[in-house]
């Protein structure tokens, strides 16, 4: 006959060592008591709902898989718990720093000329015109340069660069336009 047994009546501990013998209603228990606490810890980390609902369901995951590691004697359950949590919000940060990071075109980059002149006036010419955009460029913010890079030197879809840079649809687009605009702005003024 199988023993029933009132896991809402057990303390943390008691959780943790039934959790350990592979008990799922344990840590389906602790789940209950303590995953809106994980996740606000992610969620004030990241900044990204999704994000935080991944890193919750990660942390007690890692507890199904390593709750053996858990000593009583070190610490509660608590902040083991929010211990697992942020250190996986600075791994989920980290991954986006170096997907952002893959992603910067450097100005540099940008061929001087294209070789498409006819001559040597068109030359200096497109020269001067390539000149005058770095230029406009260069007084744009941070921001804008990076997203009209990625849209007009390496290609990405507007989606595809508020992936890149975590950032809303709307901001990604709001920010090309505005940065056209200054652009068309300060060249025409030259």
């Amino acid at each position: 006959m199988k023993s029933t047994v009132d896991y809402s009546k057990l303390d943390d501990a008691e959780l943790m060592t039934h959790i350990t013998c592979a008990q799922p209603d344990a840590l389906g228990e602790l789940y209950q008591r303590y995953h809106r606490l994980v996740f606000s810890l992610a969620l004030n980390s990241v900044a990204d709902h999704a994000a935080a609902e991944e890193i919750t369901l990660d942390v007690f995951t890692r507890v199904w898989e390593k709750a053996e590691t858990y000593r009583t004697e070190q610490s509660k359950v608590t902040t083991w718990l929010l211990s697992l949590a942020r250190h996986r919000a600075i791994d989920v940060l980290r991954q986006r720093r170096t997907r952002v990071e893959q992603n910067l075109v450097s100005w540099a980059d940008v061929p001087e000329t294209a070789g498409f002149s006819n001559g040597p006036e068109e030359t200096v010419e497109l020269t001067l015109r390539q000149e005058l955009i770095r230029a406009a460029i260069a007084q744009l913010p941070a921001e804008q340069k990076q997203s009209l890079a990625l849209a007009y030197f390496k290609g990405y879809t507007h989606r595809q660069i508020a992936e890149i840079l975590q950032e809303p649809l709307g901001t990604v687009k709001t920010r090309l336009r505005s940065a056209m605009q200054k652009l068309r702005q300060m060249l025409h003024d030259e």
